[in-house]
């Protein structure tokens, strides 16, 4: 039998997988979000957000290669935002991804370009 906790944290994943968007833009989201599988031919890109580090983590399941870049804006206006270099993910594989902030971070999204 499964504990009480695990079962909240289950429903708890169940809920936000069927409230999330169908479809996801470039634009930029708050700290911890992610983006989902983009048109055909973009890597799909997970980014998270953990204190002043951002990380990004691209698969690309398509037969063309994905230049992808992660963008970190800082929350302090003395903190400049930082871009990650280009990295261009072939087919069938997996790029990471990462940034920081000297403290907090505002925003981190991930760009697609053609390879």
């Amino acid at each position: 039998m499964r504990s009480p906790l695990l079962r909240t944290a289950a429903l708890l994943l169940a809920a936000a997988a069927l409230t999330a968007p169908a479809a996801a833009t470039a634009a930029p989201r708050g700290p911890g979000h992610g983006r989902a599988p983009g048109p055909a031919g973009e890597a799909e890109c997970h980014t998270r957000v953990q204190g002043s580090h951002a990380t990004a983590d691209c698969f690309n399941g398509n037969a063309t290669p994905d230049r992808v870049q992660l963008h970190v804006q800082c929350a302090r206006w003395w903190d400049p935002a930082m871009d990650s270099a280009p990295a261009v993910v072939g087919p069938a594989r997996h790029v990471a991804l990462a940034q920081r902030c000297w403290l907090e971070i505002r925003n981190a999204w991930v760009t697609h370009g053609h390879g």
